[in-house]
């Protein structure tokens, strides 16, 4: 990997650190110690995913219009204010204002640094992507190993902690990004001006990746339950929060250490987007069908290792996908969009899930989530029918 590269790797690190603090805790918290409902929790966060949606296109726009840098410290400024607003005042009304800013901000942040990745190591295809990704989920192991320390103290202070990662964030940000990616983000503003006509055009590359988004946005509405109705229902159990937050250090310890061994397999068995992808959803499928069952936290942490085998066949895999889609000066755009389309499962899950459970039962939510991951294997297969149409236009070699 490019130098560079572990600037990208370093920030990444300390920005899921830093969020991981919090995101594991937002229903616990709104539901037990604001004293909302599940229904309302989800609605919150449903607000919050949808400002991250602004977030991701915007931040998109920045980097294809202004460039990674600049687009970052925007993101991290937004970040940086609504977490300080956390932490001087974190009632309902203060809570649920400051937390919406903040996933505008964090939004932001993340499709620049996805397109910065592919900038700063174009020729490394999956790889660089895989290297993010890990990155973010050794975020995620720290993070929530801290974090459920931290909460059993005073789940208070876990504004605090988010909020001292951000600040060494931003440093980071400032002294190591400022000339990644900054030559072909240049020649890029040029074509940006060419294009601008055909923007928004439903060409065969923007369609194939719209529809392996809407695989991406049904397998965040599953994935999603695990920080919301999943963890509630386990609250529900008498397991405490120490436990909960080891599932995701778990999670993310399980990604730093397996996903070498994952990319291994995939290259040794020469698997095209289309079957990595399927791979990962049928992991996803036999972990929510173990956790319907489970009753015990054992059957969870076994249920979440499954479900991170999954992820790390899926997660790395869309951000890859429209890095190669894209055309060089919309790769911003193209980030944006897949972010989005993440966020947008993140947005729908909370409310969803906690609606179903409110007026029928976990059992029927469990039903739903598997309809959802069997459309979203038809979705991945229409996807690669597609992409080989783009293949064959611009004479690409991505799809397979």
């Amino acid at each position: 990997m490019p130098k560079k590269l572990w600037f990208l790797l370093i920030g990444m690190i300390l920005n899921v650190t830093g969020n991981s603090f919090l995101w594991p805790f937002n229903t616990i918290y709104i539901h037990q110690y604001l004293g909302k409902s599940l229904s309302v929790a989800g609605l919150i966060l449903m607000v919050n995913s949808l400002a991250g949606v602004f977030g991701n296109m915007l931040g998109g726009w920045l980097f294809d219009k202004l460039g990674g840098y600049k687009s970052i410290l925007i993101g991290i400024s937004i970040t940086f204010l609504s977490i300080t607003g956390l932490v001087i005042n974190h009632s309902w009304a203060f809570y649920s204002c400051f937390f919406v800013t903040l996933g505008f901000g964090v939004g932001i942040v993340f499709p620049s640094m996805y397109a910065m990745v592919g900038a700063a190591w174009p020729e490394g295809g999956r790889k660089a992507f895989n290297a993010i990704y890990v990155a973010q989920n050794l975020g995620v192991a720290i993070g929530t190993a801290l974090g459920g320390r931290v909460a059993a103290v005073n789940i208070n202070y876990i504004f605090t902690a988010n909020l001292l990662l951000y600040i060494v964030f931003f440093f980071v940000a400032v002294f190591g990004f400022r000339n990644i990616g900054v030559p072909k983000e240049v020649k890029a503003q040029t074509s940006v001006k060419k294009a601008e006509s055909s923007r928004f055009s439903f060409t065969p590359s923007m369609k194939a990746l719209l529809i392996v988004c809407c695989a991406y946005v049904l397998c965040w509405l599953v994935y999603v339950q695990w920080q919301t109705t999943i963890a509630s229902e386990m609250q529900n159990l008498q397991i405490g929060l120490k436990k909960y937050s080891l599932l995701w250090t778990v999670n993310g310890a399980l990604i730093v250490l397996a996903q070498p061994i994952v990319s291994s397999l995939i290259r040794k068995l020469s698997l095209s987007m289309r079957k990595q992808m399927l791979f990962g959803i049928g992991f996803f499928i036999a972990s929510t069908i173990l956790v319907s069952t489970a009753d015990k936290f054992s059957m969870f942490m076994v249920g979440m290792m499954i479900l991170t085998i999954g992820e790390m066949f899926v997660w790395p895999a869309v951000p890859t996908i429209a890095n190669m889609l894209a055309p060089k000066e919309r790769i911003g755009m193209y980030q944006g969009i897949v972010n989005s389309a993440a966020t947008v499962g993140r947005m729908l899950g909370p409310v969803l899930g906690g609606a179903l459970v409110d007026s029928f039962s976990m059992k029927i939510l469990f039903i739903v989530l598997v309809i959802f991951l069997v459309i979203s294997m038809l979705f991945s297969v229409l996807y690669e029918r597609l992409a080989k149409k783009v293949v064959n236009a611009e004479n690409q070699t991505f799809a397979s």
